[in-house]
């Protein structure tokens, strides 16, 4: 089943397509069956969340309950988000063969058979096992989602469906963040990572018995063979869509998560001075942003479907110029500036999104789980090497084992960025380029930008 395929007259604003008998009909809006569907994946991808930032937020309990250094708990974190990365691929190829609704169940029960291992765990060894366990099931939530939404909404709704799973989803990080913590506090580490367990397990039941893979009368797609699959896999590869998004989450999410999930804060307070309940309001600002423009992205993706490249290089010029003015800036940035930077910092998540776009329109449904996969792959990759890299970077730049790092160490380590930034900019300049050759022998004619935009204000369907 080809690309061309999936690609109906009509479907597509902004393009011109022959169309013979005019076009299939469609459901413009979500029946409430897909809503309920919608709603049971994003609890499991939510509590998902919430295992993934369970760890984080009790870095200091457990240093005490392992005895460990900050660089061991570190690395928890490290070997986590490896396995999540490394695992992408293989759950593609799964969600392809065995449905969302058994992979949203195994990785819900393999997460809270990690937290039911790190609630018993007494040395390191077995809570990094635990967190591989808690990746591995973390890894076959997300894209497993985002096949329900793509089988269950209609096309023009899945954008905005896809921003605001990966939006409402961040409920978990919150759940982490204060019910956890409390629980932490007026119990005990046993009791606190028990409960968690006994979460994820409510929710391998919620999606047992109420998730549903697809709407009636869809078929699934036959099982695959070992020879098939990787024909399969290889298409999904050779399709340039596919890797159009894996770039595009490559160059837009690394920067944003590095400087939220570890780098920010030291950032800011050791190498900008400022407060630490400053630093903490700028990290929450880039949340908040991040939930206000995930939607805006949606529906711009969805009314000019053959122009996400144009939003992709908007987010991505306006990261390098943040970053580079920051970097430059004699002695500590202004707090405006820090403000732009992390508001900047804020789209990169919701501009990463758009790569899973790219997979959806780009393959046929029965790839969709792989095409995924791959995606997810490149910003998750890029945020690991560049986390090590800025660590290193301010390591060797730190005589000792000073964590002290001075404003220029940060700057010499942030500068790392740039060299992700140019691999994801010629990555997605490459395969836009082949992408477009593409559309074009199967007959898509592109409109001037102009006007596309245009046709869209004034309501028209040629240039939509």
């Amino acid at each position: 089943m080809g690309g061309k395929a999936l690609r109906p007259a009509g479907v597509f604003p902004g393009v011109s397509v022959p169309m013979p008998g005019g076009p299939p009909p469609t459901a413009d809006r979500p029946s409430t069956r897909a809503y309920v569907m919608w709603g049971v994946g994003l609890v499991a991808y939510a509590v998902a969340v919430f295992h993934r930032s369970s760890l984080g937020v009790a870095a200091v309990q457990a240093q005490e309950r392992f005895s460990a250094g900050a660089s061991v708990v570190s690395l928890f974190l490290v070997l986590q988000l490896a396995v999540y990365a490394v695992l992408q691929v293989p759950v593609g190829v799964a969600l392809d063969r065995f449905g969302s609704r058994r992979m949203i169940l195994a990785g819900a029960l393999t997460m809270a058979a990690g937290q039911l291992v790190l609630a018993l765990a007494t040395d390191v060894p077995t809570a990094m096992a635990a967190r591989v366990l808690v990746g591995a099931g973390d890894a076959m939530t997300f894209i497993s989602v985002l096949r329900v939404v793509g089988l269950w909404f209609p096309g023009r709704t899945v954008p905005l469906a896809t921003q605001l799973t990966g939006l409402l989803g961040q409920v978990g990080s919150l759940a982490a963040a204060y019910p956890l913590v409390a629980l932490l506090h007026g119990t005990s580490w046993q009791t606190t990572f028990l409960g968690a367990a006994a979460t994820g397990l409510l929710v391998g039941i919620l999606v047992l018995v109420a998730l549903r893979d697809a709407p009636a009368g869809v078929e699934p797609a036959p099982a695959a063979g070992l020879a098939e699959v990787r024909r399969n896999l290889v298409s999904t590869w050779r399709e340039p869509g596919t890797r159009l998004g894996l770039y595009t989450h490559l160059a837009t999410q690394f920067s944003g998560t590095t400087f939220a999930l570890l780098w920010g804060y030291p950032f800011l307070v050791v190498g900008e001075g400022l407060a630490p309940g400053t630093a903490a309001g700028l990290l929450t600002l880039l949340v908040l942003v991040g939930m206000a423009v995930g939607p805006v992205f949606g529906r711009l993706c969805g009314w000019w479907p053959l122009r996400r490249s144009v939003l992709v290089f908007g987010i991505l010029a306006a990261t390098v110029t943040a970053w580079t003015v920051v970097l430059l800036w004699p002695g500590p940035a202004p707090l405006p500036l820090l403000v732009v930077l992390v508001v900047v910092l804020g789209t990169n998540g919701p501009g990463a999104m758009i790569g899973f776009d790219y997979a959806r329109t780009e393959n046929p449904a029965e790839r969709m789980g792989s095409a995924s996969g791959v995606v997810n792959v490149g910003g998750f990759l890029a945020s690991l090497l560049t986390i090590f890299a800025v660590g290193a970077v301010l390591d060797l730049l730190t005589p000792g084992a000073s964590t002290a790092y001075g404003l220029e160490a940060f700057r010499a380590a942030f500068a790392v960025q740039y060299v992700f930034w140019a691999v994801g900019l010629f990555g997605v300049l490459r395969h836009r380029r082949q992408l477009r050759a593409r559309l074009a022998r199967d007959g898509v004619r592109i409109a001037p930008l102009h006007l596309a935009v245009g046709a869209r204000l004034r309501g028209g369907s040629a240039y939509r």
